[in-house]
């Protein structure tokens, strides 16, 4: 995997770079058929990464999110596949706030074990990768390894969804005690994470497995943990539908992240 690390990187930066084009034109916006945004930036992407990856591994089949998903009778017998997001946070795209990214996974039974995440407006990418560790391409071209905190910060520094935040997510804080709380955009969240800026990700809501999935992999590979909420790394490709259940990232492993959630859920 370690030589489709720089490759990956490159459709990633590319996806960007037409995202980035959208970006800067006065752009329209669609609604999908579960309601959610569609602008010419997710399809643009969708096509560059798609193109890039069936050119670079043609034996790996692709999911994304902007395809119709296969039948689980046909995918449940992928062992390993490519799952991607082109465009990752497509409101804060529309809201015009820089925290969207590009998303780029590859599973290999049922665990991500390779994910590029690239973030467009900030021109950086963060990558993880089994056997090579987790690290961030920054801006200049120069890479900086990455780990989550060994410790939590008094007050304990929680990042959380700008667009889904709901009651599980307030009674989390309440129990948690002193903290601060950091609004966030997309898989952005799980960056932060992993190059310990924050030390828990608690999302008590709705997300999709292309949504996490190349984040996920940094994550570890940085040190921390996506667990579900009975305490097990988050799996993909499991069932049917490709909607996750709840989670927490988690970087320090000081506290009992999960002994915080609340009762119900």
């Amino acid at each position: 995997m370690k030589s489709l690390i720089d490759p990956v990187i490159a459709l990633a930066e590319d996806a960007g770079r037409a995202i980035l084009k959208v970006y800067a034109s006065d752009f329209d916006v669609q609604s999908k058929d579960d309601d959610s945004p569609l602008t010419q930036a997710d399809l643009a992407a969708n096509r560059c990464i798609v193109a890039g990856l069936e050119s670079l591994t043609p034996e790996i089949p692709i999911i994304s999110e902007e395809f119709g998903l296969p039948e689980f009778g046909v995918r449940s017998r992928w062992a390993r596949y490519w799952l991607i997001d082109p465009l990752d946070g497509t409101r804060e795209f529309v809201n015009r706030n820089g925290e969207f990214t590009v998303n780029i996974a590859l599973i290999n039974h049922q665990k991500p074990v390779f994910g590029v995440v690239h973030v467009p407006v900030q021109q950086k990418t963060y990558v993880g990768c089994e056997g090579y560790g987790a690290e961030r391409r920054n801006q200049d071209g120069s890479a900086t390894s990455i780990r989550v905190s060994a410790t939590s910060s008094s007050p304990v520094r929680v990042v959380g969804s700008r667009s889904h935040r709901g009651a599980s997510l307030d009674a989390f804080l309440r129990n948690l005690g002193a903290c601060d709380m950091v609004p966030m955009g997309s898989s952005l969240k799980f960056c932060v994470v992993a190059e310990g800026g924050a030390d828990v990700y608690p999302r008590l809501g709705p997300t999709s497995e292309w949504d996490t999935a190349a984040a996920q992999a940094v994550v570890e590979q940085a040190g921390g943990s996506v667990v579900t909420l009975d305490g097990k790394p988050m799996k993909y490709n499991t069932k049917a539908d490709i909607l996750n259940p709840h989670f927490l990232v988690i970087g320090p492993t000081d506290k009992d992240w999960l002994a915080l959630l609340p009762d119900t859920e």
